[in-house]
């Protein structure tokens, strides 16, 4: 039985390995290159250029299905084939067909052929029942490619589509028309990989902002940290601007569309095909995403063929490894509802490459949402569960993150409105588009309701905020200009400067005044002059600190600017995409006048957080939207220009992520000094100056003192004069001298002594009583018996090992400082004098975090303390 099996396994095992040898053997050819270089080439080799998805550019009125539609280019022996797979349900119908290849806006070859001509004899005539299977090679020459650049072969993202249009020969009407996309196997688009990347990034900035927000006892001064860490709403509306750059209705460059993708996960634009297709239904998108055409999804039963065997027909066939003649790079048809291969014009052009519909895409990002509000508060559970886990265990101490354990409900619900505060921009655009564009009744009908929730929810709490604020104040919005001036940047270059006119005839020498426009002033007087500043203000911050712990005490109602200015921009965005020409211009102008009121206000209290969202995003904001003015349908720029404008664009806009990234890294590290301020050591040793430093800097910026042009240039002059100070030779200091008196010191000096304490009694006759109160208390008497020594001998201690109590107070007044405490008493490294009127509140920040200890130290010392004698 055993040899039986063996004999029978065999011919199985001879089979495989011939198979596996037959898969591994590869056939060669020879070709001729259009420079006429002849090589041999290996038949399953990968050409330059190839198509990817395909679809139906007649709209979906194609009388046939397709499941197949590849085309290539072959560069090492000029040519140029297709392959097209599918069934129709014409019957008997001779047929022309035209094979078109456009690259950067132009057509770079045509060619019109019958089936018949090039032995496509399913297609010789077009019969119902028999399946469509066309393969055809063309050779093609230097006059009909040549004037594709060569660049264009290994730069990413190629722009261009193959084009097969079906003609009927009787009467000459286009019965099928089918485009695909051009590919060359480079691109900037990697969505596994760069929203990976992008992703982490996000993390690492939300876990820093959350773990100042967490740590602490006192809620001011965790505020005061919170404030520095690098803000996740920064970094996220960063990822939404790249990716909605996009959303503009002008004619992009494939290389724009391919790098926007990278961005889309920020705005919930995550493709899932069970999603996709569960919202198709509900947003009205109708088709079939295994094929192409208008011909019906099952081929009409003719001449009694069967349907099963029909629907087979219709299946693209899988890449057979054993046929070296298949190949790997195909596409597939189309996702209903995206844009048509190889055009690349506004927003859905953008949303194609993810392969979602423009009418699910408000859908998608909502659901998305919702999953990400849910994963909030469940890691909040676990976060707070395994915290409470580790206690139990004594893996960390008792009180650790005792104010967010004791507080996780409320960080839990302010998390979440942050989240749908940072969202608001994202969801925003979304509905605005949604209303522009179109789709069912139902999603309309539920944009609205979204929109108006985000709306009224997010602006009721602004106002809300700004109301329990002013209670006693007023808040008044008064009319005011702004003027153009004549000023210099960098000191040499000239520049136009924006002031008010009420601070230019304050100045001493008033620059020349360009033009002046009309403008609104927001005043705010706080009448209760007992009222704590709103940084301070401890029932303040924990209710509404998730809206403005990170901006300045005098910006601090920055936080109702920010959603108008979201707003506004998703209007300009998502609702005037009907209209390219005052979306882009619109956009353009509105985008400057921001950066010129932000950059005035100045509004963050961190340094990172200003440098990012205010003058890096701002200025790729403009630069982005400025470039974009060039691929407007009237500007009918040619293609390989706009592909040039876009590396621009794609440039800037990396610059803007790497710039991001050590912003990212430094927040993280800053929030980890924040984490160790309770700690004398810190680790590691050689930043522990830089942690000094940092303290220090913050402490300045908590009081929001903004120093004058004058007092700036004092500062630096001061800072030059220091670092070119000659360095400091070694020297010492003797600063006090303590003297042992000796035996005949006293014994000299006792006779001195005593005159001039008589002299003093006869001049003062108080003196006396208490010399003689001295002299009675002191007497050996009155202390205890001594031996033979003289007077001038007597010990000045019960014992040579005892320490005298004024010796013990002397080393307790002298024990040195921690480094840390010593470094953060005082504010002169940051040009404020050390009698500053906000010295008090310095002085809280640095003590509120161990309160107890210090009265428990003030108690002992006042326990220590001998009582004095009378």
């Amino acid at each position: 039985m055993r040899c039986s099996s063996l004999g029978h396994g065999v011919p199985y095992l001879s089979l495989a390995l011939s198979q596996a040898a037959a898969a591994r053997d590869a056939l060669y050819t020879y070709g001729t290159s259009v420079t006429g270089v002849t090589r041999q080439l290996a038949v399953d080799r990968k050409p330059a250029l190839y198509t990817g998805d395909f679809g139906d550019c007649l709209g979906g009125q194609s009388l046939f299905n397709i499941t197949k539609f590849d085309a290539a280019y072959y560069t090492d022996n000029s040519t140029v084939l297709f392959h097209l797979d599918g069934a129709s349900n014409l019957d008997h119908e001779y047929l022309t067909l035209r094979f078109s290849m456009s690259a950067y806006g132009e057509n770079r070859f045509q060619m019109n052929f019958k089936p018949c001509s090039v032995n496509i004899y399913s297609m010789c005539p077009l019969e119902a029942s028999v399946p469509i299977t066309a393969w055809a090679v063309f050779a093609v020459g230097p006059a009909q490619v040549g004037d594709i650049p060569q660049l264009a072969f290994t730069i990413p993202d190629f722009e261009g589509f193959v084009r097969l249009q079906i003609f009927a020969n009787t009467t000459g009407e286009e019965l099928g028309c089918f485009q695909a996309g051009l590919e060359n196997g480079v691109t900037l688009g990697h969505l596994e990989v760069m929203s990976s990347v992008l992703a982490m990034i996000a993390l690492v900035a939300v876990s820093a902002s959350f773990a100042t927000a967490a740590y602490g006892v006192s809620v001011p001064h965790m505020r005061t940290h919170y404030a520095h860490s690098i803000s996740a709403m920064v970094v996220f509306e960063t990822f939404q601007g790249i990716f909605f750059s996009g959303a503009l209705s002008v004619n992009f460059p494939r290389v724009l569309v391919a790098w926007w993708s990278n961005f889309a996960w920020s705005a919930g634009q995550i493709h899932s095909h069970s999603m996709v297709r569960s919202v198709d239904s509900f947003a009205g998108v109708n088709g079939n995403a295994s094929q192409v055409g208008g011909a019906g999804a099952v081929v009409i039963n003719n001449r009694d063929r069967n349907l099963d065997h029909a629907h087979q027909l219709t299946r693209s066939h899988p890449y057979n490894a054993s046929n070296p003649y298949d190949y790997t790079w195909s596409g597939n048809p189309v996702t209903p509802g995206t844009q048509l291969p190889g055009t690349s014009s506004g927003f859905p052009a953008t949303l194609s490459v993810l392969k979602i519909p423009a009418a699910d895409a408000f859908t998608i990002g909502l659901i998305w949402l919702l999953v990400l509000l849910g994963l909030l508060v469940l890691g909040m559970s676990l976060f707070k569960s395994s915290l409470e886990a580790l206690v139990k265990m004594k893996q960390i101490k008792y009180d650790k993150m005792a104010y967010f354990r004791s507080h996780w409900r409320s960080y839990t619900v302010l998390a979440v409105l942050r989240t749908l505060y940072t969202a608001f921009a994202m969801i925003m655009t979304l509905a605005l588009y949604q209303f522009s564009f179109g789709g069912s009744t139902g999603v309309r009908a539920i944009a609205a309701i979204i929109f108006l929730l985000f709306l009224l929810g997010i602006g009721g709490f602004t106002i809300h905020t700004c109301c329990v604020r002013l209670y006693h104040g007023q808040f008044s919005v008064r009319q005011d200009r702004i003027a153009f001036v004549h000023g210099k940047t960098l000191r040499v270059v000239p520049f136009v400067k924006v002031v008010r006119p009420s601070i230019l005839q304050e100045a001493e020498t008033p620059e020349r005044t360009i033009a002046t426009i009309p403008f609104f002033r927001l005043q705010i007087q706080e009448e209760d002059r007992h009222q704590l500043p709103v940084h301070q203000d401890q029932t303040y911050v924990k209710r509404f600190g998730w809206l403005f712990a990170r901006y300045r005490q005098t910006r601090w109602w920055f936080f109702g600017f920010y959603p108008a200015y979201q707003l506004i921009r998703a209007a300009f965005i998502g609702g005037a995409s009907a209209a390219p020409p005052a979306q882009v211009y619109g956009l353009l102008v509105f985008e400057v006048l921001s950066l010129m009121i932000v950059t005035k206000l100045n509004p963050f209290e961190g340094q990172r957080n200003t440098a990012l969202a205010v003058w890096m995003l701002g200025i790729t904001k403009i630069a982005t939207t400025g470039l974009s003015v060039a691929f407007l349908p009237g500007m009918n720029l040619n293609r390989i220009v706009a592909t040039g404008i876009g590396f621009i664009i794609v440039t800037v806009q990396a610059l803007l992520v790497v710039a991001l990234i050590p912003l990212v890294v430094l927040g993280a590290m800053s929030s980890y000094m924040s984490l160790t301020r309770n700690k004398e050591r810190f680790s590691p040793a050689e930043l522990e100056s830089t942690r000094v430093r940092y303290f220090e800097h913050i402490q300045t910026r908590a009081l929001d003192v903004q120093m004058s042009k004058e007092e700036k240039e004092l500062r630096k002059i001061l800072k030059e004069v220091e670092s070119n100070a000659p360095p400091p030779e070694p020297s010492f200091f003797v600063m006090s001298v303590k003297r042992i008196p000796k035996i005949e010191d006293e014994d000299g000096d006792e006779g001195t002594v005593d005159a001039s304490l008589a002299e003093g009694a006869a001049v003062d006759p108080n003196l006396a009583g208490r010399l003689s109160q001295h002299d009675r208390t002191n007497s050996t008497s009155s202390r205890l018996s001594m031996h033979s020594l003289p007077r001038a001998a007597m010990p000045s201690r019960l014992s040579w090992s005892s320490k005298d109590p004024a010796d013990r107070d002397t080393v307790s007044l002298q024990r040195p400082e921690s480094s840390l405490s010593r470094s953060l008493g005082g504010m002169s490294g940051y040009g404020l004098p050390s009698s500053n009127s906000m010295t008090a509140v310095t002085a809280y920040n640095i003590a509120e975090e161990e309160p107890a200890t210090w009265v428990s130290e003030e108690v002992s010392q006042k326990s220590t303390r001998k009582p004095r004698c009378r």
